[in-house]
C-alpha cells in the first residue's frame, strides 16, 4: 500500500503541475482527497491490516494527505495570483493615451425656435401655460366659439379618439383652461404640439407645433395687440422688420387679422422667398371674442383681451431657409447638426 500512496502522491504532483485554472485544481482535489477519492479509498481498506501495519500506513497516509493538501493550496494561490494579474492586464489603462472624443448633442431647430419665441414674450412679461395634447371637443371647439358646422370639426380634418375626445388641433384650448382657472389680468403664451389630418408634404405635417398667446385685462385694445406683435417681429427677424395686418376670420376672435412681416431675405423688395410680394404671412390674431371670455366667467363689460397664434415650423422654415417641413421629423443628424 505504501507503493500505492507514493503513486497517488506522484500522480497528484504531476496533475497539479499541468492544472490550468481553479476548476482543474478542484477536480484533482476531489479525485484524490474527496469522499470517494483515491487516498480515502486506501484509508478505508486499512481495517484489513494488522495493528502495527495500520499505524505505519496511517502515518504515511496522513503525511501524504498533508503534502497533497499543501500542494493544492499552493496551486490555488498561484491560480488566484495568475487570474488577478490577467485581470489587471486586461483592465490596464494607459493614462498617456489620448481620450476618446465625446460628441455633444445639439438642440433641434424647433426647440431653438420655441425657446427664442418664449424668451421674447417672457421679456415682455408673459408667462408660459401648458395643457393636455389629448383634449375634449368642448375645450378644442365649443369653448372657442367654433360651432357644430365648423369645417375643422369634421372627422376628415381632426384625429378623434371618440365622439368627445380628440388630439388637439391647436394650442388654443390652453387659453380656455387659463381663463377658467385664472382671473384677469392674464398674460400667457402656450407653446406645444398639435395634430391634424394632413397628408405629409413639403409644407404639411399631421403633427406640428404652435405658440399661442392670450392677454386679458382692463382697457386692452387692438393697439396693444399690434404693438406687442410688432415688437416680437422686430426681435425675431431684425429691427428693420415692418408688420402689416390684414382682415381675416377666426371664430374665437373679433375683429380678426393675419399679420405679415417684410421679407427678411429681400427687405420687402420682392424675391423667391416672399414670391415677389415683399411680405410673408407669419400668424393669425385678433381681439378675444366675448363668447370665449364668457366661458371663463370673465366680465366682458370690464375686461377685453387679444390672442394670437403662430406655427413654429413656419417660423423656423422662414428664419433658417428650410424648404421642406419633413426635414424636422426625419431625425437626420446631418440636418440637425447644422444648428450648433
Amino acid at each position: 500500500m505504501k507503493d500505492q500512496l507514493n503513486k497517488i502522491l506522484q500522480n497528484a504532483k504531476d496533475k497539479l503541475e499541468q492544472a490550468k485554472d481553479r476548476a482543474d485544481i478542484e477536480d484533482i482535489r476531489v479525485k484524490v482527497l474527496g469522499k470517494k477519492g483515491e487516498l480515502t479509498a486506501i484509508l478505508k481498506s486499512m481495517g484489513q491490516l494488522s495493528k502495527d501495519e495500520r499505524k505505519e500506513l496511517g502515518q504515511a497516509a496522513n503525511k501524504a494527505r498533508a503534502e497533497i493538501e499543501q500542494l493544492i493550496n499552493n496551486k490555488f494561490e498561484e491560480a488566484k495570483e495568475a487570474a488577478k494579474a490577467l485581470r489587471f492586464k486586461k483592465e490596464r489603462i494607459d493614462v498617456t493615451e489620448p481620450g476618446k472624443s465625446i460628441g455633444l448633442g445639439v438642440k433641434h431647430p424647433l426647440t431653438i425656435t420655441i425657446e427664442e419665441i418664449s424668451r421674447i414674450f417672457m421679456s415682455m412679461g408673459f408667462s408660459i401655460a401648458e395643457g393636455p395634447e389629448v383634449e375634449t371637443v368642448f375645450y378644442n371647439f365649443d369653448a372657442l366659439n367654433a360651432g357644430p358646422n365648423h369645417p375643422a370639426r369634421d372627422w376628415s380634418d381632426t384625429f378623434y379618439i371618440n365622439d368627445d375626445v380628440l388630439l388637439r388641433t391647436q394650442t388654443s384650448p390652453v387659453q380656455v383652461r387659463t381663463l377658467l382657472k385664472q382671473k384677469p389680468p392674464i398674460k400667457v403664451i402656450s407653446p406645444g404640439r398639435c395634430f391634424r389630418c394632413d397628408t405629409p408634404d413639403a409644407t404639411h405635417s399631421p403633427m406640428f407645433h404652435q405658440v399661442e398667446g392670450l392677454v386679458v385685462d382692463e382697457g386692452i385694445t387692438m393697439a396693444d395687440l399690434k404693438g406687442t406683435l410688432d415688437s416680437m417681429a422686430k426681435q425675431l427677424f431684425g429691427s428693420s422688420t415692418k408688420t402689416k395686418f390684414r382682415p381675416h376670420h377666426f371664430p374665437f376672435t373679433e375683429p380678426s387679422a393675419e399679420m405679415d412681416v417684410t421679407c427678411f431675405k429681400c427687405g420687402g423688395k420682392g424675391c423667391r422667398v416672399c414670391k415677389g410680394s415683399g411680405w410673408i404671412e407669419i400668424l393669425g390674431c385678433g381681439m378675444v371674442h366675448p363668447n370665449v371670455l364668457k366661458v371663463g366667467n370673465v366680465d366682458t363689460e370690464k375686461y377685453t383681451g387679444f390672442a394670437f397664434g403662430m406655427g413654429v415650423e413656419r417660423i423656423a422654415m422662414l428664419k433658417y431657409g428650410i424648404d421642406d417641413i419633413r426635414l424636422f421629423y426625419e431625425n437626420d443628424m446631418r440636418f440637425i447638426e447644422q444648428f450648433k
